[in-house]
């Protein structure tokens, strides 16, 4: 199973549809609102090269990482394969 990580913000509603629409898919993910931990904002720039949120890290099972910026459902299912 892939390990899904999104740097997002509490106010963000893209970073919600986002996080209800794998949670509709049971997919697990970890959360770092970097609103409230801005200890994380140069992990989010360094993984999507950008400041923007939603911004989603993938580890797929082979170890390649995808980085996908914003809410792109038809990227994120091509990557997870949903």
């Amino acid at each position: 199973m892939p390990k899904v990580k999104i740097y997002s913000t509490t106010t963000c509603p893209y970073c919600k549809m986002l996080k209800q629409y794998l949670s509709e898919k049971n997919i697990q993910f970890e959360d770092v609102l970097i609103d409230q931990q801005p200890e994380e904002m140069q992990a989010s720039i360094d993984s999507c090269g950008s400041m923007g949120v939603p911004c989603t890290h993938i580890t797929k099972d082979d170890g390649t990482v995808v980085n996908i910026l914003g809410f792109d459902k038809e990227k994120i299912n091509n990557v997870l394969g949903i």
